[in-house]
């Protein structure tokens, strides 16, 4: 079986003012930035953290262009939070032809490049996309990177490694529409799924994708009737945290409204949630229990 995407290559999050952001992003991922860049003739900005299996976009609109335009109507009407899925390839023009197959409307592979402000390291990718209206309402597209790995550094950690966020767990799309949903991850992207399953206890259906060690989880309140005409909404993010404890206190100690840790849905793990400040994107922490 023909497999288009390797990964969740990275996630998107629209905010208004980079710089605060950027400070904001740090503390709570305990880590410094990859990478931070412009791109001239869109009229925005980026701030980027490389994790263990991902990274992390911070976006904001600086100047004039289509895109900051788009990106500016998406702050005033939705606010700040999560705005992009963008999936990884290895090749951009076989998965630009896969996706056509599958029936949707990709584009043509188009070629994108950045410079790091501080390094003036470079990067350069080829980007496949997609209707809005045939992802749900969730900008979803793909990458291929031509630059080799380590041209975008790992976030570096701040102070104790085990404190920091090491890598992603899984993202979190609410939905109204779930078996659409699971047709659009499932049959159009091919991503395997590995768990459906209605929990009546939290009143939700959750429908789990795993893709590269990442899981979409998506969810759908039992209460809701299916609404065709509702965009999927790209709504919270998990990060894995080798000592969660000390993450927590961390946090706290930063000023971030963290709750408490308590035990996690899934076993053997201990979780806790992080309200503010995240830019308007549902923060889980998920650790491991502690012997």
């Amino acid at each position: 079986e023909l497999h288009m995407f390797e990964s969740i290559d990275h996630l998107i999050v629209a905010v208004s003012d980079l710089s605060v952001a950027t400070q904001n992003y740090r503390q709570l991922l305990g880590r410094d930035p990859s990478w931070r860049g412009e791109h001239p003739g869109l009229g925005t900005a980026n701030t980027l953290f490389r994790l263990g299996n991902g990274y992390l976009e911070l976006l904001a609109p600086e100047g004039e262009g289509a895109f900051a335009e788009e990106l500016r109507t998406h702050l005033s009407t939705a606010g700040e939070g999560l705005f992009g899925l963008v999936l990884g390839c290895t090749d951009a023009e076989a998965c630009s032809r896969e996706l056509r197959a599958r029936g949707l409307t990709a584009s043509d592979p188009t070629e994108g490049a950045g410079v790091d402000l501080a390094s003036g390291a470079q990067r350069s990718w080829r980007n496949v996309y997609l209707p809005s209206e045939e992802t749900r309402g969730i900008m979803i597209f793909a990458i291929e990177h031509l630059s080799p790995q380590e041209a975008l550094l790992p976030a570096r950690a701040l102070g104790e490694e085990a404190a920091t966020a090491h890598e992603f767990d899984h993202v979190v799309v609410m939905t109204k529409n779930p078996d659409e949903a699971r047709a659009l991850y499932g049959e159009r992207f091919g991503i395997r799924l590995a768990l459906d399953k209605t929990f009546e206890k939290f009143g939700s259906r959750l429908i789990f994708f795993r893709l590269g060690g990442v899981s979409i989880e998506i969810g759908a309140s039992l209460k809701d009737e299916p609404d065709p005409e509702a965009s999927d909404d790209l709504w919270g993010l998990a990060y894995r945290v080798a000592d969660i404890r000390a993450m927590q206190s961390r946090l706290q100690e930063a000023g971030f409204d963290v709750s408490e840790v308590r035990t996690g849905r899934k076993p053997g793990t201990r979780v806790c949630t992080v309200r503010n400040p995240t830019h308007g994107v549902a923060t889980l922490l998920i650790g491991t229990v502690e012997e």
